[in-house]
């Protein structure tokens, strides 16, 4: 009991008119890595078959269905419902952080208004979600990172189309930025500067689970080391050009 009363609790707010159903066990398993779940909301007209593909899933992960009637067509009123709704969680004082699982730059002032007032926000969206609602949030999930891995390493380099940029650049600017005078990061201390220089970075993005294995990748600007003396390991990271002038 102690131990879940500190962790930081989170409301997840999904616009049900946006966000992918099939998808909701490993929205909320991401969320579940930061803090305590203990709001759960999805918002749409329930009286309409567009959110059919979400019943089955409300009663297995216990989630309060929202209803909110379409009093115009062609207008989604139900930004306005859930954006109502976060601004009462977050006078409550009852949640530390909020997961916003939407594609739509309407919730771009909500993010940055919560985070004002000392909040975690988490951002759940597509690729198509424009850049300033995933800028204004400390975290922003691409709900593409969250289907199945796809398996790059089997295809011919014809065969391959990366559709990303190279993250070489934006991990040399983390390491620069967190490292300042000092040799070893922290490998954690990385991924937090790295998220910090950009809310969407997820090693996913770029075919890798985890950090540690996208660094591996880069193993002529990068050099890896792994304390087992610390339980549990730590491990750290180098530039590979500063070791090799050391040795």
């Amino acid at each position: 009991m102690n131990e879940q009363s500190e962790q930081l609790r989170f409301a997840v707010l999904i616009d049900g008119d946006n966000a992918q159903a099939s998808l909701l066990p490993q929205i909320l398993a991401e969320v579940s890595k930061v803090g305590l779940i203990t709001v759960k909301r999805i918002y749409g007209d329930w009286t309409t078959t567009s959110m059919n593909s979400w019943k089955n899933s409300l009663h297995k992960h216990a989630i309060q269905p929202m209803q909110q009637f379409r009093y115009t067509v062609g207008k989604n009123s139900t930004d306005s419902a859930m954006i109502i709704d976060a601004m009462d969680l977050l006078h409550s004082h009852d949640v530390g952080g909020l997961c916003i699982v939407a594609s739509d730059s309407d919730y771009t002032r909500l993010a940055t208004r919560v985070r004002e007032e000392g909040l975690l926000v988490i951002g759940v969206g597509e690729k198509k979600t424009p850049e300033a609602f995933i800028n204004a949030c400390n975290q922003f999930i691409y709900c593409e990172n969250l289907t199945a891995p796809r398996v790059v390493r089997k295809q011919t380099a014809k065969e391959e189309k990366p559709d990303v940029s190279d993250p070489l650049n934006l991990l040399l600017e983390g390491f620069n930025l967190a490292a300042k005078e000092e040799e070893w990061l922290h490998l954690a201390a990385l991924g937090h500067v790295l998220r910090q220089l950009d809310p969407a970075f997820d090693p996913r993005t770029y075919g890798h689970q985890r950090l540690q294995s996208l660094i591996k990748r880069y193993p002529e600007t990068f050099t890896l080391k792994r304390d087992t003396s610390r339980k549990p390991p730590v491990v750290y990271v180098a530039l590979t050009a500063a070791r090799s002038d050391a040795d």
